[in-house]
């Protein structure tokens, strides 16, 4: 740390030293940093800053690292405080002197910001990837339960009949807001720092629309105090993590409603379930629900990001170093989450029958008495409280609106007539027939549609 401590007498204490390490997390920046500093020394070369000798030199030396790195032989020094200054030393080694010239015209500010863009670009569309496969497996699922229908709930009490499909494809519209709020994010993720300095740019004359175009870049930042401590894309992701954890935790607490005995409205694959260490009958649910815990944790995260900013003065703070932990395990969770729901979800098993079954129990044809009788002339309210006592009666006597007979209806109203008889849970769901609802000639549209966006994002 020599060359970083030039107007310091001493060494720094053993515990300031792993007290201050980045090391043991921003190590998973190397391939960008280096991909950096390469573009770097691209262009001081093509600037005359340095001699295409010198920028060849530096190039062969940052190479010859990565090897080592993507190897797993480079030798980590404890005394190193990050990864970039750990590379730098390393260069130091391979290539003597020329290797403190790759240093001219940046700081480590704007190096870091820049490492962390782009880290953060693939990672957003690995991202989006992930969604889609998701969204993939969900259309499988509807596509083959197209006609099973099943009970719609609000408050968790049966409240309709819905096609199961319609469910399904209920989650791929988060997903598909998820998709795009990811993509909004890599807008703002996409600029480019490098040339920032530690805060107020630099006086040697580099290109910086050379090495956003180098490294795929679509725009330079416009403010070099604001570039070194921006973290508005970190604390951005963060919250796109969290709005997916939550929409999967929402999918996971309805898929461990739906796979208890009670329900058994599907049956989890064997590889996405787990056992009981003294229970041998049990199949438990334990990736749903490692899924539903995980999102507290993502949560999280985003909140100490903000946290973190909340206070922070222009320009750059050695604060932003409590970024990179939680973001990466964000990441990490999220991926991951998004992976095994989508093999959760193409293996799980539809139980029809259950389904079909649970569809008109608890009174969940209703509504379609109520609208009915306001076919039949009579006002909603009125609809509402007649179909209400024919509820309690059917209750009272232990049967289901669709058991009841005409002379029982006509006990209520003598609005009813013989097509009342006909109400079912079929007919309640293709009564939905508008855009958005239940019936299934607008459920096949809505998969329609879902397969063309498919479609589009897989490019």
């Amino acid at each position: 740390m020599s060359h970083i401590r030039s107007r310091f007498s001493k060494p720094p204490e053993e515990m300031v030293i792993h007290y201050t390490s980045s090391l043991p997390f921003d190590y998973r920046l190397y391939p960008e940093d280096i991909q950096g500093s390469i573009a770097h020394a691209r262009m001081l070369a093509k600037q005359g800053i340095i001699s295409k000798k010198e920028a060849r030199e530096i190039e062969n030396g940052l190479l010859a690292i990565k090897t080592e790195l993507d190897e797993g032989r480079f030798e980590y020094k404890t005394e190193l405080e990050d990864i970039h200054m750990a590379i730098e030393s390393r260069l130091f080694e391979l290539t003597g002197d020329v290797a403190g010239k790759l240093h001219t015209g940046r700081s480590r500010n704007d190096q870091i910001a820049l490492d962390l863009r782009m880290f953060m670009k693939e990672r957003i569309a690995e991202t989006s990837r992930a969604i889609t496969n998701l969204q993939a497996a969900l259309v499988k699922k509807a596509e083959e339960n197209i006609e099973v229908i099943m009970p719609g709930c609000t408050h968790l009490q049966h409240a309709q009949p819905v096609l199961f499909a319609h469910h399904m494809l209920a989650y791929f519209e988060m997903l598909e807001r998820d998709r795009e709020r990811a993509n909004d994010c890599l807008k703002r993720t996409d600029v480019m720092p490098l040339g920032s300095g530690a805060l107020a740019g630099t006086g040697f004359n580099i290109d910086r629309e050379y090495v956003a175009q180098t490294l795929g870049f679509g725009k330079l930042s416009n403010n070099s105090l604001d570039a070194v401590c921006d973290r508005d894309f970190v604390i951005e992701f963060n919250a796109l993590g969290s709005i997916i954890m939550m929409h999967l935790s929402r999918l996971a607490e309805e898929i461990i409603i739906w796979s208890t005995p009670e329900y058994s409205f599907i049956e989890l694959d064997e590889a996405y379930s787990t056992g009981s260490s003294i229970m041998p009958q049990k199949k438990n649910p334990d990736v749903a629900e490692l899924a539903r815990g995980k999102t507290g944790r993502v949560y999280g995260h985003l909140i100490a990001a903000l946290t973190t900013m909340k206070a922070l003065p222009l320009s750059y703070n050695r604060d932003l170093q409590e970024d990179k932990e939680g973001l990466f395990d964000c990441i990490d969770t999220l991926l991951m989450s998004l992976n095994v729901f989508a093999g959760m979800v193409e293996t799980m098993k539809v139980n029809r029958e259950r389904m079909a079954l649970a569809a008109t129990l608890n009174y969940t044809l209703a509504t379609d008495i109520a609208d009915y009788l306001v076919n039949k002339g009579l006002s909603f309210r009125e609809a509402h409280r007649i179909t209400g006592k024919l509820v309690n009666y059917a209750a009272g006597n232990n049967k289901q609106l669709e058991d009841l007979s005409l002379d029982e209806y006509l006990n209520f109203s003598d609005c009813f007539e013989e097509g009342v008889l006909n109400i079912n849970a079929s007919s309640s769901v293709e009564a939905r027939d508008l855009p958005g609802g239940t019936a299934t000639k607008q459920v096949t549209r809505a998969l329609e549609k879902a397969r063309a966006v498919l479609k589009n994002n897989l490019g």
